[in-house]
């Protein structure tokens, strides 16, 4: 059975850096198939690479992505290249001095450093309109959280058909 990990991360004490964590409520009363796991790590970056040690077919990485050139609210699905690592050639992340500072990127340069793997990662991802401390989500961010779950169960549903 295919394995998926959708994993909401973010900082609700950044404004709508806290997407994530929304996006996670919203999934909760979903039903979802078989083999999805949906997790809110929030700034738990370590507890997120742990998790990944079990072995997932696909993560899929649910965030603010604000390096994007769209008004914020606007979702986006992007499929990063990751180049591959070795755990021998590759050291530990600089990072790992601050384990609640570890970024997606950080996380997933430590997963096969610590042998884990993941076949595939997607995000999906919401531009913010505020990253400033405190907490809520701007009005824009905050009517994307529906369809954000929405979206990720139609990457899920792909990705699952995908494996067989």
């Amino acid at each position: 059975m295919a394995r998926v990990l959708v994993a909401c991360v973010g900082n609700i004490f950044l404004g709508d850096d806290g997407f994530g964590t929304e996006v996670a409520a919203a999934l909760r009363g979903r039903e979802l198939p078989d083999g999805v796991a949906v997790e809110d790590f929030g700034i738990r970056s370590v507890h997120l690479v742990y998790e990944l040690l079990g072995g997932y077919d696909v993560l899929v990485l649910v965030d603010t992505v604000a390096q994007q050139s769209g008004p914020p609210g606007t979702l986006y699905v992007i499929e990063p290249d990751l180049p591959p690592r070795s755990p021998v050639a590759d050291p530990l992340p600089e990072v790992m001095l601050d384990a609640h500072d570890l970024s997606p990127g950080g996380v997933m340069a430590l997963v096969p450093t610590l042998g884990g793997t993941v076949g595939r990662i997607v995000v999906v991802g919401c531009q913010p309109g505020s990253l400033d401390e405190g907490l809520g989500l701007t009005a824009e961010v905050r009517a994307a959280v529906g369809p954000a779950a929405d979206l990720v169960g139609q990457v899920v549903d792909k990705e699952l058909r995908r494996l067989t």
